[in-house]
């Protein structure tokens, strides 16, 4: 990965956790997901005039993509709904990385070094222990473990998913947009037959910071299928993981969280970590 997709696929990350933080606005975490799925489709859809169709070969891909969105969103909303978010974030986004390493290996054919995998390694530890705050930390919840590994799937398949699709469309940014308004159609309906309209009204009071977190939402993972053409999916995908730095340092500056030792130590793995992917 040379020095420049590194600290591209880092801002995206930074932007990444930028949406998160922005959408913690009190809502029901369907209310949320959904706000920011149908900004970040208004966000893409005037772009689409600028960025082309995909090949036609490349709609299978951007089907299953939103296809597999949707169940991430579903899982996602479910675990949070319940468990801490200290318990399930750490498993949905730490679990995530080893495992599109392994599936890109199996379905690419990509081969990391050891080192690369080292790195993988110390991200994964260095995010679980940046998670290690407040919560039921005892509790054991098998509800909401089995929720949160049930997304780490999910983001696992569209990770390779949108891998393969973004190198064979020789156009990233074209396919990340039309893929934002695939899930911007099929979120919406999701939500009412969830929670009925009720999910809806809520919304009208946050679609400002909505339009801003999409906006976010579409140029990180846009950046990131970008760097998925130019390096191996695992290591990006693993990369993106360093969002949960970003919004760690972000709660401790703004939010005035607590800095444990143990969010220091995992500060320290996951820096670790993304040095050694840079030298994969």
């Amino acid at each position: 990965m040379t020095t420049f997709v590194f600290l591209a696929v880092l801002l995206a990350a930074l932007c990444h956790a930028g949406w998160n933080v922005l959408i913690k606005i009190g809502l029901d975490p369907l209310a949320t997901t959904t706000l920011i799925s149908i900004a970040s489709g208004i966000v893409a859809l005037p772009l689409l005039a600028f960025a082309g169709v995909p090949n036609p070969t490349l709609w299978i891909w951007l089907a299953t993509s939103v296809l597999i969105h949707l169940f991430y969103f579903a899982g996602l909303i479910e675990s949070y709904r319940a468990g801490d978010l200290g318990q399930v974030y750490p498993i949905a986004r730490g679990a995530a990385p080893l495992m599109t390493a392994t599936a890109a290996a199996l379905t690419v054919g990509e081969q990391l070094s050891a080192t690369g995998w080292s790195g993988i390694v110390l991200l994964v530890a260095g995010v679980f222990l940046l998670s290690t705050h407040g919560g039921r930390e005892l509790a054991f919840d098998r509800r909401a473990v089995g929720f949160a590994l049930f997304t780490a799937i999910t983001i696992c398949a569209y990770s390779v998913v949108d891998g393969i699709g973004a190198r064979q469309s020789h156009n990233p940014i074209a396919y990340a947009l039309w893929l934002f308004v695939g899930i911007a159609l099929v979120l919406p309906p999701y939500a009412y037959l969830r929670d009925g309209v009720l999910v809806f009204k809520p919304m009208r009071l946050y679609w400002r910071r909505g339009l801003i977190g999409g906006g976010m939402q579409v140029f990180s993972y846009g950046v990131a299928l970008w760097a998925m053409t130019l390096a191996p999916i695992a290591l990006v995908a693993a990369s993106r993981e360093a969002s949960v730095l970003f919004g760690t340092l972000i709660a401790i500056a703004v939010l005035r969280e607590s800095l444990r030792p143990a969010r220091i130590a995992g500060a320290l793995l996951i820096v670790a970590g993304l040095m050694l992917i840079r030298l994969q």
